[in-house]
């Protein structure tokens, strides 16, 4: 059964049934050229059994590398009148008498392939004319192709770069401190992933480029085992982010029930888009009636987050550092502040500000209520042995039949 043609392909048959029916041709094919091998990418033939989509030949032996070569023009009315073109296998079988090739280059010059029609029969009014007609074609191809070229070059930019992390086991995973700001004490510590600084891009980023080519389950589930290998080393919770799309992975449960539930607090990004709520909410009950608590993170940064908290019923907000910047000197800041610390405590949720950096920010927070806090005025993130002990604390856990208090 022939492949099915995505939309591109369908495109380009079109312009080879252009071309085919004007030169009065049997077969018009677009090709790309690797440099050792010819593929046959779409074909529109009289012919088919002989000629289909797919087909490859070593590149050296085509009609088309020779002309590209400047061995052969790139129009030949009649194939026999030229000796290179009969040394070619192409020229005998099947036995290809009129010949007419123009090429496909991308907008930056790279060479993809040829665009090309020939007959089987000598054809001796194929001619510069004829040629023209090609080379519009081709660059008519050339639009068309170049979006999934572009498309699958940065899929393979993004696999090279992300395949050793990968392979040596997913990202190194610091720990930050998470500090109850009545106390100074630290309750817990949330573990952060880090890419090789030489990609100069943030975390974030880096999971959204691994989704984007499907890796991205994988990289979360390696970052949460390296995070989960912290739980052995320190005192308190950890705080582990994951996306709610690989939540609902069976792969992710799989892991979680590996780990002592009521020391993990689930971060859940509220840049992330939920595409269902009430999966994601099955997918994590068992764990949450087992000791796991949720946190919506990232809170204040956009328009869902609210949406996030109603709906999932969270343990823990974590104000975005947005927010938290500033706030000392900002009173709209410090009211939207007071407005979440409000709401939170209002339905016995913990409030936790990121992104502390000032005596003074730490000092506002304090004053407006706010629970716990994390940035670098406690500490910056790194390894497990850097942490101070951890204090216990009472924080809130989901239950059934309401919410309780639990010692972390």
């Amino acid at each position: 059964m022939a492949k099915k043609r995505s939309d591109a392909e369908r495109q380009i048959a079109d312009l080879l049934q252009t071309a085919k029916k004007s030169l009065r041709l049997s077969v018009a094919f677009l090709s790309r050229l690797d440099g050792t091998t010819q593929h046959l990418e779409v074909v529109e033939s009289s012919i088919p059994f002989l000629f289909k989509d797919g087909t490859t030949q070593p590149q050296k032996t085509t009609l088309c590398q020779a002309i590209l070569d400047g061995r052969l023009p790139a129009v030949l009315p009649d194939v026999t009148a030229f000796p290179e073109a009969m040394k070619l296998p192409t020229a005998r079988i099947p036995r290809i008498r009129s010949y007419v090739s123009a090429t496909v280059v991308l907008s930056d010059g790279e060479l993809y392939g040829t665009f090309c029609a020939f007959g089987l029969t000598s054809d001796k009014e194929l001619n510069a004319r004829d040629k023209a007609l090609m080379d519009v074609l081709a660059s008519a191809a050339a639009v068309i192709i170049e979006p999934q070229v572009r498309a699958e070059q940065r899929r393979r930019e993004i696999e090279d770069r992300l395949s050793p992390v990968i392979d040596g086991g997913g990202p190194v995973v610091l720990l930050q401190p998470i500090v109850d700001l009545a106390t100074g004490d630290r309750v817990g510590s949330e573990a952060l992933s880090r890419f090789p600084a030489a990609w100069g891009m943030a975390p974030d980023v880096c999971f959204a480029e691994a989704h984007s080519i499907g890796l991205g389950h994988e990289l979360e589930l390696l970052a949460l085992e390296r995070a989960a290998d912290h739980l052995s080393r320190v005192e308190g919770y950890v705080a582990m982010n994951v996306s709610p799309a690989t939540v609902v992975t069976p792969e992710f449960g799989d892991l979680l029930s590996r780990m002592p539930l009521p020391r993990v607090l689930l971060e859940l990004s509220e840049h992330d888009q939920v595409e269902d709520y009430g999966q994601l909410s099955s997918a994590l009950a068992p764990f949450r009636a087992g000791g796991l608590r949720l946190a919506i993170d990232d809170v204040g940064a956009g328009f869902s987050s609210l949406r996030h908290i109603v709906v999932t019923s969270p343990d823990v907000i974590k104000i975005d550092r947005s927010i938290v910047t500033g706030l000392n000197s900002d009173p709209v800041r410090a009211k939207l502040v007071q407005s979440l610390v409000e709401f939170g405590h209002g339905c016995r949720v913990r409030v936790v500000a990121e992104g502390v950096e000032t005596a003074g920010e730490a000092a506002a927070l304090r004053t407006l209520g706010v629970d716990y806090g994390q940035g670098w005025h406690y500490g910056r993130p790194g390894p497990a042995d850097a942490l101070s002990p951890a204090a216990t604390v009472r924080v809130p856990v989901s239950r059934p039949a309401g919410r309780e208090l639990l010692r972390s």
